[in-house]
């Protein structure tokens, strides 16, 4: 039970990040808190319902955190909630990057043994 939430988390938060909407919103809120209103405005072309969205589906992923201040909302990136999606991406490309470490190393060590018996019979003089 406790992998298939994990596993819905890390969806969520994937398909979060997918939008680029969404992840200008997590560049932006980065550093600090930022009233929902002053986040619409870095988006002239959107509508503030529709900013409004895209916060609430940050906010359904864990990705940032709301704050009530008064009648405001302020928003600011959860670092936490890429954890499980970025230890998914790593899991999916270490094996493979480990993979390719091994098969660079097999190409280049040949080379390497060649130009050490190449090295070693230029020395050999008369």
């Amino acid at each position: 039970m406790r992998k298939a939430v994990a596993e819905e988390l890390v969806d969520e938060s994937l398909r979060a990040v997918a939008d680029p909407t969404r992840r200008a919103i997590l560049r932006l809120v980065r550093d600090g808190e930022l009233p929902a209103g002053e986040i619409a405005r870095h988006f002239p072309s959107i509508s503030r319902p529709a900013v409004s969205q895209h916060l609430r589906v940050l906010s359904d992923a864990g990705l940032v955190a709301v704050r009530p201040d008064g009648n405001r909302r302020l928003y600011r990136w959860r670092r936490e909630g890429l954890r499980d999606a970025a230890a998914f991406v790593e899991d999916m490309w270490s094996d493979r990057l480990e993979r390719l470490r091994g098969a660079a190393e097999r190409e280049e060590w040949p080379a390497r043994a060649r130009a050490g018996r190449r090295s070693s019979t230029r020395e050999v003089g008369p």
